[in-house]
């Protein structure tokens, strides 16, 4: 009885989700409410008022950390990239088959994840629908193909996920992101031939060779990506990675002239400065040692730092207010402030919700009696459990950041209890989290509605439904592997 209890919390949030009777934000407001009340009344530790006082602030701090991310890059996106002003460099005609297929490739795989890496809300959605309705797709194969922007959204929203999983997980975000990012590898490994066959039926052909092309394409990115990480950490990683790429990939299929390559310079002016300026504070020691400890903050011992010199989302902004300068679009700047937070404002107010809540779990110890009471019942086996739990949260919420909330805490928990590799545990917990949002009911909607389908969800699953036996497969097959002490 004790046990169903300490899941009411979890048990809320989800109930409240899945039934429809709250959306994201409700939810996790009747979670935090539910937590409060239960750990104050039944933790197995001693846990009074002022503790759980310490708690929520704490979680209030892990979750402020992101928040520079999530509304500096939308206000930075809004102001680089605007109508007459800056596009991503791309092919401009299509003469024949294959550049129909490249530019699909290029806005799927290449600009489509830059373009979430930089915001997050499915803003790379928005990027590819743009980009691939020239092709005079179907309006399930256009939402279908604008998904697969969502792929590589362990580094979405400049990586802000994985400091906040981190931060839950009590470990550095640049490893838990490393760790992470190898099972992204191979979900995106097995998802290449399902694109391949959404392509042929679309009537977008390409021979064996432009297919290992896009291979190599695909794992030349992410290898990039995943070598950025470990040299600038997760928030910078995809920009500096799937730039370039985009860029030598325009030069590479379209060939532009001395003109054109001005132009196209021009046009990403301000993403290379501030993936440049993002590259030299994490590579010049004497730089980076200055702005992580200038008027740093960690008010509470273990919690991330604050260091808003060092802080990308400081630099988000900070890129913003040039490139409205530059582009003289000064006047422009309080209305898209609005926009970025009236668009990011949930997820700012989300996050820091389900912080709280997981600070209150972990702190008064009830997700490490939950864990126990796990381990007792399903011994090692439960680490292929809470994942899957996970993965589904993730997806009703929207959000990574909510379902390691509820979950990492017990996680940690549970590897520790059960004597597994923790690392591979927190990376499978995280992995799981952010591994379905791509078929979330939220994108789902945007999706639907941007290609002109409203109500039409049900076709959008069917399509996507290859990928997501995928990833509940790699889930399933690297849980097995943990349980069996074989990772």
């Amino acid at each position: 009885m004790l046990y169903l209890i300490w899941a009411l919390p979890a048990l809320a949030v989800i109930g409240a989700i899945a039934s429809g009777l709250a959306s994201t934000l409700p939810a996790s407001l009747i979670g935090l409410a539910t937590a409060l009340a239960v750990a104050l009344a039944t933790a197995p530790d001693l846990f009074g008022i002022a503790d759980a006082g310490t708690a929520l602030l704490r979680g209030a701090w892990i979750g402020w950390i992101v928040v520079p991310y999530i509304l500096g890059g939308l206000l930075f996106w809004q102001m680089a990239i605007r109508p007459g002003d800056a596009a991503m460099p791309v092919e401009t005609s299509l003469p024949d088959a294959r550049a129909r297929r490249r530019l699909l490739f290029t806005a799927c795989y290449l600009i489509g994840p830059f373009a979430e890496s930089a915001t997050g809300f499915g803003i790379g959605i928005m990027g590819t629908m743009v980009l691939i309705r020239r092709l005079g797709l179907k309006p399930i194969e256009l939402l279908a193909f604008s998904l697969i922007s969502q792929t590589m959204i362990v580094w979405g929203a400049m990586g802000s996920g994985a400091v906040v999983g981190a931060a839950f997980a009590r470990t550095d975000p640049t490893a838990l992101a490393l760790r992470t990012s190898l099972i992204y590898l191979v979900f995106n490994i097995l998802w290449l031939p399902i694109y391949w066959r959404m392509a042929e039926r679309a009537g977008i052909h390409a021979d064996w060779r432009e297919r290992a092309s896009e291979a190599l394409w695909l794992l030349g990115s992410l290898g990039l990506a995943i070598v950025a990480t470990a040299f600038l950490g997760p928030e910078p990683a995809m920009l500096a990675a799937f730039g370039p790429a985009i860029v030598l990939r325009y030069l590479i299929d379209e060939k532009p002239d001395r003109a054109a390559i001005a132009a196209a310079a021009r046009r990403m002016l301000p993403f290379t400065l501030l993936i440049g300026w993002l590259a030299l504070t994490r590579l010049v020691p004497p730089l980076n040692q200055v702005l992580q400890t200038a008027w740093s903050m960690q008010p509470f011992a273990g919690a991330p730092v604050w260091a808003p010199l060092f802080h990308a989302g400081t630099w988000l902004v900070a890129a913003a207010v040039l490139t409205a300068l530059l582009h003289g679009h000064q006047r422009a700047f309080p209305a898209e402030i609005a926009a970025a937070w009236k668009t990011g404002r949930l997820a700012v107010l989300t996050v820091v919700v389900f912080s709280m809540m997981a600070e209150l779990l972990s702190r008064s110890g009830i997700a490490g009696g939950l864990a126990r009471g796990m381990y007792d019942t399903f011994g090692v086996w439960s680490v292929t459990v809470t994942p899957m739990i996970s993965a589904v949260f993730g997806a009703l919420a929207n959000s990574g950041n909510a379902a390691n909330g509820l979950f990492m805490p017990s996680q940690l928990s549970l590897a520790t209890e059960a004597g597994l590799d923790v690392a591979a545990v927190v990376a499978l917990q995280h992995a799981a989290a952010l591994s379905l949002n791509m078929v979330s009911p939220v994108r789902m909607s945007i999706v639907c509605n941007l290609a002109g389908t409203p109500g039409h969800e049900r076709d959008a699953y069917r399509a996507m439904l290859p990928f997501v036996v995928v990833i509940v497969a790699v889930l399933l097959v690297i849980s097995v592997l943990i349980a069996t002490r074989l990772i």
